[in-house]
């Protein structure tokens, strides 16, 4: 292995005491000089195993090598062949888990910083002041309904567009992006970043509906009298709750709404708009995903003196991004692990006051693979808090099933899509994203929908299911 700098170029980033008072981006990017240098880490391999780690199979060692080679408008231009959203990937992709972790360097050193060095080409292209678009292809005269405007349906649109089929994106929101814009936070990824890759998608050709609830608007059926296929990618909005007692005291949210008053209804922008949130004092998310994390960093952004994590095990089995977790411990964030809420307590007024916890132990692994929970009889405790939200997971809105006969679905209300198709059991219907696997990552879903809009495009030049 040539010589080569062991560690991560760092991303410059705002203080922790700076960025826990505003609700603006906390990592800043990459300059020119940095991302040169960072892509200069690249071993160039002969056999890049990186690509296989990305659901997308973005060319990553070509792009990162014209970076290095400062040629940024090629670079993009590579990188977007493969993703429509390269911003949002560089942003909140999990690339420690994918890409990143079978680098090479990564067996020695720090891997290469591939999740920055796409979110910089993405934000070089920006600054330019124009996206270039590929050439428009011939029209194939086939429609497509997309449902959903998330990263599996955006992926979905903007390939089969590319390939010359007409599509349109059906939104039930008034906003386009899905999760991207109602479940992450500003300080992670910036509502106008989300919007500038939406507005990419509709440039190469793609017509964008909001405000059109499927199954109540009209229903996938209805839809496919109009359009010759349609892809459901409507994500998992249906939140989770522990169904302990106390649980319906008002004070205690489910992470959906909470992350959605402050983000969709931009409660963050306050007193510009005044939406109603709760703004509590002592808040505890319940949970260790990325979802908890952006709920906890969040409550301290809108003014509490104290903000928690309660999680069952420990900080090793945490599902959080790593960034996201030494982000959330540098900005004061409390971790209370190994802990089990078991009921809640009222005020006379029937605002929760106080959560009963009891303290866990680790046995031996379980079906996910990370030690099981054991509760430690007669540990129980209590913490005194005022606002609780419960980041537990969630499953898909049962909307779209329940109005399309015929759809075949999971014990969880997933609907079933073959792997390698993202075909359902519908005739010219797809399927993609969190809606199939439940709460997941940007990414996979935008895999999800790569594999669907290829299996799409057959489907609608030979009309073979």
């Amino acid at each position: 292995m040539p010589k080569v700098r062991p560690k991560k170029t760092p991303i410059p980033k705002q203080s922790p005491k700076k960025r826990v008072k505003n609700f603006n981006e906390v990592a800043l990017g990459y300059s020119e000089k940095q991302a040169v240098k960072e892509a200069k880490r690249c071993l160039q391999c002969k056999k890049p195993v990186c690509i296989s780690g990305c659901p997308v199979e973005i060319d990553i060692p070509g792009f990162i090598k014209l970076i290095a080679e400062k040629d940024f408008k090629e670079a993009i231009r590579l990188m977007k062949e493969k993703n429509v959203l390269p911003a949002i990937c560089g942003r909140v992709c999990p690339q420690e888990d994918q890409c990143e972790k079978v680098c090479v360097l990564a067996e020695k050193f720090e891997p290469v910083g591939i999740g920055r060095l796409e979110r910089f080409i993405a934000d070089w292209e920006a600054e330019q002041g124009e996206m270039a678009l590929p050439p428009k292809p011939s029209l194939t005269g086939k429609k497509v309904a997309v449902v959903g405007s998330g990263p599996a349906g955006l992926t979905v649109a903007g390939d089969l567009v590319k390939l010359g089929h007409s599509l349109t994106i059906f939104e039930a929101l008034h906003k386009t992006g899905g999760v991207l814009v109602y479940g992450i936070p500003e300080f992670r990824l910036p509502k106008a970043i989300v919007q500038r890759e939406v507005d990419y998608v509709h440039k190469l050709g793609a017509e964008i509906v909001t405000s059109f609830v499927v199954g109540k608007t009209k229903t996938v059926d209805e839809l496919l009298k109009e359009y010759d296929a349609v892809f459901l990618g409507t994500g998992a909005g249906l939140p989770w709750f522990m169904q302990i007692p106390g649980e319906n005291y008002n004070g205690i949210y489910s992470a959906n709404e909470y992350l959605t008053r402050s983000n969709l209804m931009k409660a963050y922008l306050f007193p510009k708009y005044d939406t109603p949130i709760v703004r509590g004092k002592r808040v505890a998310v319940i949970g260790g995903g990325n979802v908890a994390m952006d709920s906890a960093r969040t409550g301290l952004r809108l003014g509490a003196e104290k903000s928690m994590i309660i999680y069952r095990r420990s900080r090793k089995e945490l599902p959080a991004r790593i960034e996201e977790i030494e982000n959330a411990e540098e900005e004061g964030i409390v971790f209370e692990f190994l802990t089990l809420p078991v009921r809640y307590y009222t005020d006379d007024k029937g605002w929760v006051k106080e959560m009963e916890c009891i303290r866990m132990k680790l046995g031996k692994p379980d079906a996910s693979g990370r030690r099981r929970p054991l509760p430690i009889k007669g540990s129980n405790f209590k913490i005194p808090v005022d606002t609780v939200v419960v980041a537990i997971g969630q499953s898909p809105n049962p909307l779209v099933p329940s109005t399309t006969p015929g759809l075949e679905t999971g014990k969880h209300g997933n609907i079933i899509a073959d792997e390698q198709t993202g075909k359902t059991s519908k005739k010219g219907v797809f399927a993609g994203g969190d809606i199939v696997t439940g709460a997941a990552t940007v990414i996979l879903a935008m895999g999800a929908g790569r594999i669907a809009a290829k299996s799409m495009d057959e489907y609608l030049n030979t009309g073979e299911w």
